[in-house]
């Protein structure tokens, strides 16, 4: 009888830790594709360029999405748009490290 509780405790434990592994590995397969698609996607980059140039230029966001013809195309490109500018404007205010630190 004790040989067969620790059975199930063995087997349960072993259950336990493979669907926590499992669970894991689907959460992170989505986040690593669409990473990867909106990389490749030339409407994402072509707004993610613009996004940057508008926020160098001290311009106001304004996304010309009129410039891709599907409605996906100009999802992408507002989405890269939004990501280039406020990531360049986050780098721009970034604190960034100098000598005094050191001091």
């Amino acid at each position: 009888m004790k040989t067969f509780s620790l059975f199930a405790v063995v087997t349960v434990l072993a259950i336990g830790t493979a669907s926590i592994l499992l669970a894991n590995q689907q959460n992170q397969l989505p986040s690593s594709i669409g990473a990867a698609a909106q990389t490749t996607d030339a409407a994402f980059r072509d707004g993610l360029y613009l996004g940057k140039l508008a926020a160098e230029g001290g311009a106001e966001p304004h996304a010309a999405i009129g410039r891709w013809a599907t409605l996906r195309d100009r999802s992408s490109f507002a989405t890269g748009y939004q990501r280039g500018y406020s990531e360049f404007l986050a780098s721009r205010v970034a604190p960034t490290t100098d000598g005094r630190l050191a001091e």
